[in-house]
C-alpha cells in the first residue's frame, strides 16, 4: 500500500473591512466632509484595508446620539458587515464621553475595532485598550455619582416629611368584588391630580 503526501495550501487571509464615519454641523459655514473622509480612506489604503462604506451625516449636531447615517452604520455593525470603524476625530463621531463609551462597548462586544486618526487611538493596540478602560472607569464613576446624588435627594426629602412615589388611592374592595361577580368589566381611569384630591 502506498501513501501519498498531499500538501494543503494555507488559507487566504480575509480582507479587513472598514466603515468610515464623518459628520459636519453645517454646510453653509464652509465645512467640507471630504476632509474627514479623505485621510481615513488614505489610511485604509496604506494598511491594505477594504472600505465597505462611508457614512456622512450632514448638518447634524454631534450632541444628538441618534443620526441617520450613524444609525445606519450601527445597524451594519450589528450585522457584522465590517471589522473596523475609522473616524477623523473623536468629536466627529460624538461629543459626550458617555455616548463614545456606549459605542465602544458595542463595538467591543461585536469584535469591531475603532480608530480615530487625529488622536491616534486604535482599540486593537495596548494603548487603545488602556484608553478604553479609562473611559469606562470615568463613565462608571459618573454613573455612581449621579446615583448617589439621587439617593441623597430622596433621603433629604424623607427627612423633611415629604411623601415620595405615586399618591395612594382609596379602593372599595367589596364593591369591586361585587361588580366582578356580576360579570361587569371594570376600567379604572385615574389621573395624578385626581389621586391628590383624595388626600
Amino acid at each position: 500500500m502506498g501513501f501519498e503526501i498531499v500538501r494543503t495550501s494555507e488559507p487566504t487571509p480575509r480582507n479587513v473591512i472598514v466603515a468610515i464615519y464623518a459628520r459636519v454641523s453645517t454646510l453653509n459655514g464652509g465645512q467640507d466632509p471630504t476632509m474627514q473622509t479623505r485621510e481615513p480612506a488614505e489610511y485604509c489604503q496604506r494598511r491594505g484595508w477594504e472600505i465597505f462604506d462611508c457614512d456622512v451625516d450632514k448638518e447634524v449636531s454631534g450632541r444628538k446620539d441618534s443620526r441617520p447615517q450613524l444609525n445606519r452604520m450601527m445597524e451594519d455593525a450589528h450585522s457584522r458587515r465590517f471589522d473596523v470603524v475609522v473616524v477623523w476625530r473623536f468629536d466627529r463621531f460624538c461629543r459626550s464621553v458617555s455616548h463614545l463609551l456606549r459605542a465602544l462597548e458595542t463595538f467591543n462586544a461585536l469584535g469591531i475595532q475603532f480608530v480615530s486618526l487625529c488622536e491616534q487611538e486604535d482599540t486593537s493596540t495596548p494603548t487603545g485598550k488602556l484608553v478604553f478602560t479609562v473611559f469606562g472607569a470615568v463613565s462608571e464613576g459618573e454613573r455612581n455619582l449621579i446615583a448617589e446624588r439621587v439617593r441623597a435627594g430622596l433621603r433629604n426629602a424623607r427627612a423633611k416629611g415629604k411623601r415620595l412615589g405615586r399618591p395612594k388611592v382609596d379602593v372599595d374592595v367589596a364593591q369591586i368584588e361585587s361588580l366582578r361577580a356580576s360579570g361587569a368589566r371594570l376600567r379604572l381611569r385615574l389621573s395624578y391630580r385626581e389621586g391628590q384630591s383624595q388626600h
